[in-house]
């Protein structure tokens, strides 16, 4: 299995964010080639600002495994990671992150500044983005399109 089969299981996630009016972002941890974590974005449904879809990955494959560190472990994430999601990521010690979309906003692999590039951090992780980007891109457009035109009515 490659980068772009478990990109595709995040999307899958990110259609149920999407199907309970959550902002479609999907995520999936793997370990040895075996998805061990899945999560999906809601907060809104949670009442809960860190229910990121990473956040609820990360916790997910925590349990599954029974150690809150998550060594050798990748997360795919169709949107480019924010602040609070990246600390978990560096604090889980994942070994490798792949995201699809670049977030402009709030991303911090570049788009707003790059977290996982400080040398002064105790833990660095592999980071790759871009992979089913325009898919991952495009979901979230239509969403927030949608919302729009629902607000304008």
């Amino acid at each position: 299995m490659d980068d772009e089969y478990f990109m595709r299981e995040a999307l899958s996630l990110a259609r149920s964010a999407e199907c309970l009016g959550e902002v479609p972002v999907g995520a999936v941890v793997v370990s040895e080639g075996q998805i061990i974590g899945r999560g999906f974005n809601s907060p809104i449904g949670e009442s809960d600002p860190t229910a990121h879809a990473e956040i609820a990955a990360l916790r997910d494959a925590a349990r599954n495994l029974g150690n809150y560190r998550l060594p050798g472990c990748s997360l795919y994430v169709t949107l480019e990671p924010c602040a609070m999601c990246a600390g978990a990521i560096l604090h889980s010690r994942i070994a490798r992150v792949v995201y699809g979309a670049r977030d402009p906003k709030t991303g911090v692999h570049g788009s707003v500044v790059d977290l996982f590039a400080v040398d002064r951090l105790n833990h660095h992780t592999e980071i790759l983005g871009g992979i089913l980007a325009e898919e991952c891109g495009n979901m979230l457009s239509t969403f927030f399109a949608a919302r729009r035109r629902a607000r304008g009515q």
